[in-house]
């Protein structure tokens, strides 16, 4: 079978770099509950958290029973600083978000 120009079966052995490429994930530790996490800020709108098992058990705002889980609110505040900060870096920084007290006149 082929796709394009290539046989298929040499598509499927070529490896995905497009998650790998830029900056790495990097150790991040919650301001809260200092819980530590893998973080990646591909741009401003879009951010990849890798949580361990005692990231997990430390974090503050997970339920120890395991219910559901949108998100913690204090380390996405902690990763937006360190990304304002320059700590962990925004690959495609494009233009920093402005804070909603700066755009009220």
């Amino acid at each position: 079978m082929w796709l394009g120009n290539r046989p298929a079966s040499r598509l499927a052995h070529r490896p995905d770099h497009r998650l790998t490429d830029g900056a790495p994930m990097r150790p991040l530790a919650c301001e809260r509950c200092a819980a530590e996490v893998l973080v990646r800020k591909s741009s401003w709108q879009q951010t990849s958290v890798q949580w361990n098992a005692r990231a997990t058990a430390a974090c503050a705002e997970r339920d120890p029973a395991g219910g559901a889980f949108e998100g913690c609110r204090s380390l996405r505040d902690t990763i937006r600083e360190a990304a304002l900060r320059g700590t962990i870096e925004v690959v495609d920084g494009g233009e920093q978000p402005t804070a909603v007290a700066d755009r009220i006149p």
